[in-house]
């Protein structure tokens, strides 16, 4: 029993963002540091803001093939690249991704990775644009952004398939299933009387960028406005949910299974994995008011297997493990509220509640950089060990020199405990990212850059705590470099790491083309 099983190749990231249980003053936050976390009324916050025309939701591509972009109604097709991309000389004499690769490696000092790849995004993005993924599977890594899903080899880099789509990417799940299929979300063709909807439905195959079987959700029946939706696979099941809708698909065939649960309940969003868990808003005895529940779902018949009723006046904001459940909550606003960990039993009762104490607790969700893929399940920074029964968490970052460092702490699921406190080395953070072979990996940010000679990396600590021990030191002279990855997403498996920009945006068209938005580690 363990967190949704990770990606093929890759490990794949969890983290939440906990606190105390109630109303305590929260700690100042950190200079430039935005709040993380999602909630129901985030997405109703975006939702009125479509509606109200304030908010601009960018749009771009990683790495343009060429057509024209419009919908001409024919199935997209991939287009597989005959001899592999390799990041070239370019004329403009700009370092290539290559050559800033090959130069970090120059530098590289005894037991320190070499940086395998650097890709750049190298496409002029409207007003920036949110990426989505990555995924993997075999020797593959996907990441979707405006109207391209592509896919690079782990090995080098290279791009192996491009596959251009007749409409925006607007929604995804976070993993694929266990055969390297994906299923995305696209948006409608809009008029003037219209509003954009993420309402259709592409199959892919991620080792080939095939594509497969593709549906419209019928909006008719409910008037639905599916513009801000959250997706998730489970087997060989997809679920879409958001501002109240339901649908669940399968995977290898596009079959309809079931839509709106029974009852007056609706559905804010499902986490996928081994087990799949809803969030639902249900009718509160107050008018205009909801109560929050957590289901047990099952994917291929829509029908629940447990409830838990989140207590009155919290939100869910995050799936964090869904085998056991740990749910991330939430209290008053996105910004400045309060948030706490539930750790359920594996028939939905309520086991445990994290204590704090006067850590801060903190999680790290991709989401909150980028407007589109504020699934339930994205989040970071968090790791469940059921052999041992411990739950490991990242504190909020706090201000240290010219960057920030945290702590790890590790908590007793059975009673909610604390067992011990890690600090991060000054001026980095440590980040969990899952439990193997009876540790848990955590990602280690490089230093600030007044900080020589030292890297980040993927760490490793033990039941009993610690030091942190080095699995997959990156190369002190990446520093610069792995500084620009902002709350990346990170993947860590098999003795290699990679990073991934969410959100891809610049001051001026020339930094966004040069931004540099993938980098992989390892030997």
């Amino acid at each position: 029993m363990s967190q949704p099983p990770p990606q093929q190749g890759f490990g794949a990231p969890y983290e939440p963002r906990p606190g105390v249980y109630g109303d305590p003053g929260q700690p100042p936050q950190p200079p430039n540091r935005p709040s993380g976390g999602r909630s129901h009324g985030r997405l109703v916050g975006l939702f009125a803001a479509v509606l109200a025309g304030v908010l601009v939701i960018g749009a771009g591509v990683w790495f343009a093939v060429g057509g024209d972009d419009g919908s001409d109604g024919k199935k997209p097709l991939a287009k597989e690249t005959a001899e592999p991309e390799q990041p070239g000389a370019e004329s403009n004499g700009k370092k290539t991704p290559a050559a800033e690769a090959a130069e970090i490696n120059k530098g590289r000092k005894e037991g320190e990775a070499k940086v395998r790849w650097i890709q750049k995004n190298g496409v002029d993005v409207p007003l920036g644009a949110s990426a989505l993924g990555p995924w993997t599977t075999g020797g593959i890594v996907a990441k979707a952004m405006y109207r391209t899903v592509s896919g690079y080899s782990l090995e080098d880099g290279s791009q192996k398939w491009s596959l251009r789509l007749p409409a925006d990417v607007c929604a995804a799940p976070t993993r694929p299933t266990a055969d390297g299929k994906i299923v995305i979300g696209l948006l409608t063709d809009t008029s003037a009387d219209t509003e954009e909807n993420c309402d259709k439905l592409q199959m892919i195959d991620l080792a080939t960028g095939e594509a497969g079987w593709s549906v419209t959700i019928d909006r008719a029946p409910n008037n639905d406005m599916l513009r801000y939706v959250i997706m998730a696979i489970s087997g060989d099941v997809v679920t879409i949910g958001g501002l109240g809708r339901a649908e669940a698909y399968r995977v290898s065939d596009g079959k309809r299974l079931w839509g709106k649960l029974p009852g007056p309940c609706e559905v804010e969003g499902f986490a996928g994995g081994s087990v799949m868990l809803a969030s639902v808003n249900c009718p509160a005895r107050s008018k205009g008011e909801v109560d929050q529940e957590v289901r047990r779902v099952e994917p291929v018949t829509g029908r629940t297997l447990w409830t838990y009723k989140v207590r009155k006046g919290w939100n869910v904001d995050a799936v964090h493990s869904v085998d056991p459940p740990v749910i991330f909550l939430r209290k008053g606003p996105l910004v400045g509220g309060t948030s706490a960990i539930a750790v359920l039993n594996d028939d939905g009762t309520f086991r445990s509640q994290p204590a704090a104490g006067g850590d801060a607790l903190e999680g790290r969700c991709p989401g909150k950089e980028r407007e589109l893929g504020w699934n339930l399940d994205i989040c970071m920074g968090a790791a469940v060990d059921t052999d041992t029964d411990t739950l490991y968490v990242a504190t909020k970052p706090r201000p240290a020199g010219r960057s920030f460092t945290n702590d790890v702490v590790a908590f007793d699921m059975s009673t909610g405990k604390k067992k011990w406190k890690v600090p991060s080395p000054a001026t980095q953070t440590l980040m969990p990212l899952r439990v193997e072979g009876g540790k848990v990996l955590l990602y280690l940010s490089p230093p600030d850059p007044r900080t020589k000679g030292v890297g980040g990396g993927i760490m490793a600590l033990g039941p009993q705590g610690g030091t942190p021990r080095p699995v997959l030191r990156h190369p002190a002279s990446a520093a610069a470099t792995e500084r620009a990855f902002e709350e990346a997403i990170v993947l860590h498996a098999d003795g290699r790491s990679l990073l991934m920009l969410p959100q891809v945006s610049g001051e001026t068209d020339e930094e966004e083309l040069e931004l540099r938005t993938m980098i992989a580690f390892g030997d």
